[in-house]
């Protein structure tokens, strides 16, 4: 048969000889002794090499605004932090909010103040509703989805399109329901689809009509710099869009250096209108006297100013954009052609999306990790772990190095024919 024969068109004995094929591949690869890992969008040694310098930093403790750094106090971070980032973010310094090392935690934070005192906007704290409930656009990022459930918020799902959410969806949920008090959205190289959230995508979550007058819009920008071409998207500037609706309170924005210079030592940002950042500040002090000045004047340093931002991430560009055109071309040329699988071709991000035959993904995954390549759990990228077709597999070619991408594409190619060869010959 040809190569790129789809599978549904063979014969009961072709089929049964691909069957055969595809098993002895198999068992040739559990018997190679594999152990790799694509689950989870970590940097690579080398990328982390690229902020060895910040081990040298800061030259002084003081900031440019004379500043001990060395003290308690500047619970919003430092300024000129905050200023390189928010021409990044496309807001004004003080709109932004320089925290600790992960923006994850500052997004629990915020739901956390929002359930016990509710936002500036909320008539009530949310952990006096009746219910709350948040849209998840799928597939999303399974650590949001983990955030929600931990507070009992029940998630409802829309579809996650090649320009952001679906936003008619999202308009149609939100018109008559007062229990949906909020989106996730990845807006800039989504995980795991690579999907870029338009201007005009954005304009409409911005400014459609919502049953909950508090409702938030959590824009996580994780991977808003992490480009793997030169065909570099741009964020939508959904807090001026919002602003200009007269929602100027709906957006909060999250981002951080985690992906950037040290993924446990970086500096997480949050990004929304004054009066919110005024908001979250008064919370936050209440448990903090200032955030790791330190760590956020060295980062200063390093980078200079947001072009030293640009000019870092094509650092990593250059080290990580080459896993991802392999990934591209294993899938090609094991899968492309045979009707057994689609994935994604993102130009940003830390992740591909790999869609199987329906009702195989969890045993692809399963084949994988007995063959020693551990895969994100299949329905990761789903509310409680549950794609309900059992087709989406998240891969994340980043953390190992080149070769073992090779290794572990080639193999995934296995899993999934063999899966697919299984589920059609009944």
């Amino acid at each position: 048969m040809s190569n790129a024969q789809p599978l549904t068109e063979l014969s009961a004995d072709q089929l049964a000889a691909f069957r055969q094929e595809q098993q002895a591949a198999y068992e040739t690869l559990k018997s190679s002794g594999l152990k790799l890992d694509l689950t989870r969008g970590k940097p690579s040694a080398q990328q982390l090499d690229l902020s060895n310098g910040l081990l040298q930093l800061p030259t002084s403790y003081v900031d440019a605004a004379g500043t001990d750094t060395r003290n308690y106090g500047g619970l919003q971070g430092i300024a000129q932090l905050r200023e390189i980032f928010a021409e990044l973010l496309w807001v004004e310094p003080e709109q932004v909010v320089a925290g600790g090392n992960s923006s994850l935690t500052m997004m629990r934070d915020t739901l956390y103040y929002l359930m016990l005192s509710g936002g500036v906007d909320s008539p009530r704290p949310w952990a006096q509703e009746e219910k709350v409930r948040f849209i998840c656009p799928v597939p999303g990022y399974d650590r949001h989805h983990t955030l929600l459930e931990s507070l009992g918020i029940e998630m409802l799902t829309v579809p996650m399109q090649a320009d952001g959410p679906d936003a008619d969806a999202v308009a149609a949920l939100v018109a008559d329901d007062p229990t949906i008090k909020g989106i996730w959205i990845v807006p800039t190289y989504s995980n795991p689809a690579g999907a870029v959230c338009s201007q005009e995508v954005a304009a409409k979550l911005a400014s459609m009509p919502t049953a909950a007058p508090d409702f938030k819009i959590f824009w996580d920008n994780a991977y808003a710099f992490h480009h793997l071409t030169q065909d570099e998207a741009k964020s939508a500037d959904v807090l001026s869009l919002a602003s200009a609706a007269g929602h100027p309170n709906r957006p909060i924005m999250f981002a951080s250096t985690s992906k950037i210079t040290f993924a446990g030592a970086g500096v997480g940002f949050l990004a929304a209108s004054v009066e919110q950042v005024k908001w979250y500040l008064g919370h936050l002090g209440k448990g903090s006297i200032g955030p790791d000045k330190i760590n956020q004047l060295r980062h200063a340093e390093f980078f200079g100013d947001a072009d030293g931002v640009r000019k870092h991430m094509r650092g990593h560009r250059d080290i990580i954009a080459p896993k991802f055109a392999e990934v591209q071309r294993i899938l090609r040329q094991r899968l492309g052609g045979k009707g057994v699988a689609t994935w994604t071709d993102p130009i940003g991000g830390y992740f591909v999306s790999l869609d199987v035959i329906p009702g195989t993904a969890s045993r692809v995954v399963q084949l994988a990790k007995d063959a020693g390549i551990a895969l994100t759990p299949a329905g990761a990228s789903y509310p409680y772990g549950n794609d309900p077709d059992d087709t989406n597999i998240r891969l994340a070619p980043t953390f190992p190095v080149a070769e073992e991408v090779t290794a572990a594409m080639e193999a995934v190619a296995t899993c999934v024919l063999l899966a697919a060869a299984e589920k059609l010959a009944g």
